[in-house]
């Protein structure tokens, strides 16, 4: 089991530059990618995007590529030759002029190639490297989620062993309410007059209304639940199979509850609801 919110940072010395690279991940429904690059690099970023997917599969993913210390084959910001020829070149018109003096410096640095404007390629060595430190990246994200989802696993588990004390707790009301029931019924029909009530006749009654009231079905369908939740924990990137099973389990708690008619089983139902409402927060952050 994993978490979605990881993080991971890398770094490596090429030929020419330093390069860096974070990837920082949380929570969403599906692959939420954002890639910075510089300029340099735009062309690797489908097969950065690939590995990031196959990887990381799901959740809201920012990578970072950052170039410290860059340097060029070409140290030289100025083409020293051409830059030159300008200013010569200016300098003998305006002295065959006869014009003053003027700053030729920065008429030279107006004109066109005096700048040494070219982005070097990167080799094939470069792009390997490159992609190797973003799929190390991706291993530093998931060995965070991996211990991020651990402490999710026990945090499922702790709610789950809760829902099922509550199960248990409720068991002992249920006879309880059936008797409780059938006194209030009963009295009821004593306090109008006439005709004695026929014993059968409510009996059979009574038998109706308690199936109507009977929790059975969704006790055993909810246990069903807890257990398969508990199963799916061992399986990768099941959160949104956990989120199915959550709803469901939410379904069978609702239904016991208005079918209770009991206080203290009511407080247990809502004390179930309060877990599985902590359940399905932690859902949302699990890959």
């Amino acid at each position: 089991m994993q978490s979605m919110t990881g993080f991971g940072k890398s770094a490596g010395i090429l030929e020419f530059r330093r390069v860096s690279i974070e990837i920082r991940t949380l929570n969403s429904k599906g692959l939420d990618l954002s890639v910075k690059v510089p300029v340099l690099y735009k062309e690797l970023e489908p097969l950065i995007r690939k590995i990031i997917a196959e990887s990381l599969h799901r959740g809201k993913i920012e990578f970072a590529l950052y170039v410290e210390n860059e340097k060029s084959k070409n140290t030289n910001l100025i083409n020293r030759d051409l830059a030159s020829s300008y200013y010569s070149e200016f300098k003998q018109l305006n002295d065959s002029w006869g014009e003053p003096p003027v700053n030729y410096l920065s008429l030279v640095l107006k004109m066109p190639e005096v700048h040494n404007n070219e982005v070097s390629e990167i080799e094939a060595t470069e792009v390997d490297k490159v992609l190797s430190l973003t799929k190390e990246s991706c291993d530093m994200v998931s060995e965070f989620r991996a211990k991020e989802g651990a402490d999710l696993r026990n945090e499922f588990q702790l709610r789950i062993q809760e829902i099922r004390d509550f199960i248990k707790e409720i068991e002992p009301f249920e006879e309880e309410r059936v008797e409780g029931t059938r006194a209030r019924l009963l009295k009821g029909l004593n306090e109008f007059k006439g005709e004695k009530v026929d014993s059968n006749r409510f009996e059979q009654e009574m038998i109706f209304y308690i199936e109507k009231l009977d929790i059975s079905e969704e006790k055993m369908r909810l246990k069903n639940h807890l257990n398969y939740f508990v199963d799916t924990l061992e399986h990768p990137n099941s959160g949104k199979k956990l989120g199915f099973i959550a709803q469901e389990m939410g379904r069978e708690i609702n239904t016991i509850g208005s079918k209770c008619n009991h206080s203290e089983m009511q407080r247990r139902v809502v004390q179930m609801k309060d877990s599985l409402e902590k359940i399905k927060e932690q859902v949302l952050n699990t890959l």
